[in-house]
């Protein structure tokens, strides 16, 4: 069976300092999201890492969301 890392289906995890860079966002935004489950992350001996693929269909779903309330909003 092949392992993960070496089938190159898994990117290196993003720490919290990565994700706010890539996001534009600060640091405590990101720690706060994770820590009330709005973000997908895990820990790692305490730190908190996040997988690429995660953030981008977590994305996704913030985009859509936004498109539906924005639609759910408009008058008719």
């Amino acid at each position: 069976m092949k392992s993960l890392e070496m089938s190159g289906t898994m990117k290196p995890a993003m720490t919290v300092r990565d994700l706010a860079g890539f996001l534009s966002v600060d640091e405590k935004t990101i720690y706060r999201l994770a820590q009330h489950g709005k973000l997908p992350g895990f820990k790692v001996a305490g730190a908190w890492r996040f997988q690429f693929d995660d953030i981008q269909k977590w994305i996704n779903t913030q985009k859509s969301n936004a498109a539906e309330t924005k639609a759910s909003r408009s008058p008719k």
